[in-house]
This record gives structure tokens, C-alpha cells and sequence, in this order.
């Protein structure tokens, strides 16, 4: 739900929601189709934003606290829209706040990350996501692995051409993550172990997929599945 402040404040679910599920007696992302976020998911990619960031994102009071529509920062208007809201506040230091942000709930984090696929090179997200959802449910790994393969094989020529190659490993994750994520499965970005951080984890129906994203260009291929495997990324759920 949505919080103003750190976690002893009470958290709210957006009425909005409530009152329709409370009418159509089913669940539904009721608030988010009430407007096509279109500006934002603009903003949000001319700005190049890693989306797996979007679920732990830290900023400060000041940034939040802006009202300039003309050259407002991300991290307002996803605060002010009601995209992101507080999961941690902390004052290290008198008069000095830093606050962590993430989805309010899975409604926001599926429909957002959904509206952003398109804006990633995914032209068919909703028939993407079936696939995927198909691939999971089966537990058919080789499916996936193609699926996956064909995903960033259509991905758009230009955006290979017009961007370094020190940004692709952060556009691999953001499509990775945002696809995942508008599933609506458990999706945890840097997942800890006792061995370092795993750079996603999926949770699907008891199933556990790890994600280590290397650039072929820039390491060997294979460098991914050896990291995971030598650091034992998988023990904590075994």
C-alpha cells in the first residue's frame, strides 16, 4: 500500500481499487487504466532509467518535494503520481532524510512495467507475456531459453546502433526484469546470499530462475552460469 512516511506508518490501499473490486467482485488494475501513464513512460525512456531500479529506488527530500512540471525530477513525479511510494525513510544525521521508494503494490508494478515494454523494443508485450506465462507454468525450460533468445533477437537494430556497448548490459536487465515483472510474479533484484548478489531471482509457482546478465563482448561466453554456479547463488534455496 502506500506509505508517507517510514514503517511505522500505517500503509494504505488506494481506495480507488477497493471500492471497484468491492463492485465488480473480482481484481483488477482498476486504478492504473484509469489513465495512460503515455508522459511517463516517455519521460522514462528518454531518461534511459534502469527499470529493476524502479522497486528500490533511493532519493532525498528535495527531490521529492519538487512541484516545477517543466523540469521535474523522476523521482517526484513518480512519487507524486502515486507510481512509487516510501518502503523505508532513515535520518542519519539531524534534519538530513533518505528515503527508499518501490511499488506501492503488484497492480502498479505489473501494469507499469507492462506499459514499458513497448518502449523497450517489445512491440507485442501482452503476447510476450503469454508465452512467457506458458513456458513457467510448464516448467519448460529449452521453451524459455528460445523464448527469450527470440525475445532480444527482435529487439530494434537501431537501438544496438545509436547506444555504447557499456549501456547493453543494463538494457538486457531492464527488458529481462520489466518482462518478468509484468507477469506479476516474484521478481527480486539483487538477491543476497551469503556468497555476494545474484542479479535477479524469479519465483514462480515453486520454481526458483536465477539471472547473471555479462556482455559476450566484453567476457567469455559462459561467464554468467559459471559466476552463479562457482558463488552458489542457488544453495539458499535448495
Amino acid at each position: 500500500g502506500y506509505r508517507w512516511g517510514g514503517q511505522e506508518v500505517t500503509s494504505v490501499y488506494n481506495p480507488f481499487d477497493v471500492l471497484l473490486l468491492l463492485q465488480n467482485r473480482q481484481f483488477g488494475p482498476y486504478w492504473f487504466e484509469s489513465a495512460t501513464p503515455t508522459f511517463l513512460v516517455d519521460m522514462l525512456r528518454q531518461r534511459g532509467i534502469y527499470t529493476p531500479s524502479l522497486d528500490h529506488w533511493e532519493t532525498e527530500y528535495e527531490l521529492l518535494s519538487q512541484f516545477d512540471v517543466d523540469n521535474i525530477s523522476t523521482d517526484a513525479l513518480l512519487f507524486q503520481a502515486g507510481y512509487l511510494t516510501i518502503k523505508t525513510l532513515e535520518e542519519p544525521m539531524l534534519g538530513y532524510r533518505q528515503y527508499t521508494l518501490g511499488f506501492p503494490n503488484q497492480e502498479v508494478e505489473t501494469s507499469l512495467n507492462l506499459a514499458l515494454l513497448p518502449s523497450l523494443g517489445l512491440e507485442n508485450a501482452p503476447r510476450e507475456r503469454r508465452t512467457l506465462f506458458t513456458h513457467l507454468r510448464n516448467h519448460d525450460l529449452a521453451g524459455l531459453e528460445n523464448h527469450l533468445k527470440a525475445l532480444y533477437a527482435g529487439l530494434p537494430h537501431d537501438w544496438y546502433r545509436n547506444n555504447p556497448i557499456a549501456q547493453y548490459e543494463g538494457h538486457y536487465a531492464s527488458v529481462f526484469y520489466s518482462h518478468f515483472a509484468a507477469l506479476g510474479g516474484q521478481v527480486t533484484v539483487e538477491d543476497s546470499s551469503h556468497h555476494g548478489k545474484v542479479d535477479m531471482a524469479v519465483d514462480f509457482a515453486g520454481h526458483i530462475y536465477l539471472f547473471e546478465f555479462k556482455v559476450v563482448e566484453q567476457l567469455p561466453e559462459g561467464k554468467a552460469l559459471e559466476q552463479i554456479k562457482a558463488r552458489g547463488y542457488a544453495d539458499k534455496y535448495r
